[in-house]
């Protein structure tokens, strides 16, 4: 489970995850530099953490190396609300405070996200188009925990 990026990390990542290409340490320098005084020395560091970590891969390129995320922003932003919601007791009444807490635009895309995630899978889609048989067992026993035998016990 990821634990939050530092405040420098996440400043190297935003780059990365929005250049979205293998960049190098003089690049992302360059473009810290334009908000902040930091030294080469200290992004190396930090991008080289970063690999060590698992949230870069790099590769060499002459005497350099190139860096690439290994996953995206939405990917991160997901495991960390995953985490903060694994950690409540009742995951109904955080989900709810959670809800609580959006705009309507953001209720929206969650809404919209709820419907990509509940649209059916494209081999259910191909089973449906050429009639597939139902299933042997029972609506009844499709609702219980338990499997039945072939008397339905």
């Amino acid at each position: 489970m990821p634990r939050q990026l530092g405040e420098l990390e996440d400043a190297v990542m935003t780059r990365v995850w929005q250049w979205n290409r293998p960049v190098t340490v003089r690049e992302v320098l360059e473009d810290l530099q334009q908000e902040r005084s930091i030294a080469y020395t200290t992004v190396m560091t930090v991008m080289d953490n970063l690999h060590q970590k698992g949230w870069v891969r790099r590769e060499v390129d002459g005497r350099a190396y190139r860096y690439t995320a290994v996953s995206t922003r939405a990917a991160y932003a997901a495991a960390l609300m995953n985490e903060a919601w694994s950690q409540s007791d009742n995951r109904a009444a955080a989900l709810v405070a959670f809800f609580g807490m959006m705009s309507p635009e953001e209720r929206e895309a969650l809404r919209d996200a709820v419907r990509m995630v509940q649209e059916p899978e494209p081999e259910r889609d191909r089973e449906a188009e050429h009639g597939s048989e139902e299933s042997p067992r029972s609506e009844e026993s499709q609702e219980g925990d338990a499997p039945r035998d072939s008397a339905g016990r």
